[in-house]
């Protein structure tokens, strides 16, 4: 049996999750994702289950890797990379790891308006170099965050927004009617009401074909002048080069975000080096703490339907397939 693991913050971090994985039996073939479809298409066929991140797990794949696959557990919550209708279809279980990040990404999401609220970046960087350039910044206590999106992130968010004295808005599908009124978070009408009545908005919505760009120059003009956005969910709610035209002509007074649209980014990517962004390497869940919850769900995960029994948590309707350990 083979199984192809892909998540590099899986590999790179120490945890009970490697013994868990070991105990399988099985060979582990490792790359360091995440893998593109043409990457994943040449190692396609040949595995038996699929531990992965962010790869692309096409249908083109997913045929190339029958009749031998019977497993994709994904490292982490969003699945919108892997082709779950025809996995469904080619009865293939998907599972899944909801919750285990939801604190970390939270944080991220503050240090990242603290920093650009802060110009931390600037001044750190021009300290460093021997100047002492002072500027100015602002509180967040008192300001409007929008947050779109109230899942497990998106109400993080709210809790730490309160102990920041902020007031919080919020827009999505779900709607948390006993957690929105214990936070005191008011329902916007929409995503153009949230961004005109916020002063810093947060992105923590699933990527879907409605919300694929989402914020565009259509909509950042919805947005108050020097508005800060940031986007811990996926790269591609947002478009890069309208992000980046914000910036400069000083319509967004900030953007901060853990994804991008293409990952790693070309040198040519219009977010890098834009004015007042700051881009880090998708490593919001990557703690050390929330890894080992990560990678101990995907591999109990793994474990378990290869035993022919059900996942802790799966995202389509599939039966575990005979026991294969």
């Amino acid at each position: 049996m083979k199984i192809l693991l892909t998540t590099t913050s899986y590999q790179d971090c120490p945890g009970d999750h490697h013994e868990l994985l070991d105990s399988t039996g099985a060979e582990i073939v490792r790359e360091r994702g995440p893998l593109s479809e043409a990457r994943m298409l040449e190692l396609a066929g040949d595995f038996d289950a699929f531990l992965c991140g962010d790869d692309e797990i096409t249908q083109a794949v997913i045929d190339k890797s029958l009749p031998k696959l019977k497993i994709i557990a994904k490292y982490g919550i969003g699945v919108d990379k892997i082709d779950v209708a025809y996995a469904t279809e080619n009865k293939i279980p998907v599972s899944f790891c909801p919750g285990v990040n939801h604190t970390t990404v939270s944080e991220h999401v503050f240090m990242l308006i603290l920093a650009l609220s802060k110009n931390l970046m600037e001044q750190a960087n021009t300290t460093a170099a021997g100047g002492w350039k002072r500027m100015t910044g602002h509180e967040i206590m008192g300001k409007t965050i929008g947050i779109i999106g109230l899942g497990r992130i998106g109400r993080e968010v709210a809790i730490r927004a309160n102990a920041f004295g902020m007031k919080c808005v919020g827009y999505g599908r779900y709607w948390p009617e006993d957690f929105a009124m214990e936070q005191k978070i008011t329902r916007m009408d929409g995503v153009t009401q949230l961004l005109h009545e916020s002063d810093i908005v947060t992105l923590h919505t699933n990527l879907t074909k409605e919300t694929r760009g989402m914020i565009s120059a259509a909509t950042i003009n919805y947005m108050q002048d020097d508005a800060i956005l940031i986007n811990c969910g996926r790269g591609e709610l947002t478009h890069a080069a309208d992000i980046a035209a914000a910036l400069e002509r000083g319509k967004l007074g900030g953007y901060g975000a853990d994804v991008l649209d293409q990952e790693p980014p070309p040198s040519d990517h219009p977010l890098l080096g834009a004015k007042n962004c700051i881009i880090t390497p998708h490593v919001g869940s990557r703690t050390f703490e929330s890894v080992q919850r990560q990678a101990g769900m995907a591999t109990q995960n793994l474990v378990n339907l290869l035993k022919g029994e059900k996942a802790l948590a799966q995202v389509n309707d599939v039966e575990p397939p005979s026991a294969l350990i």
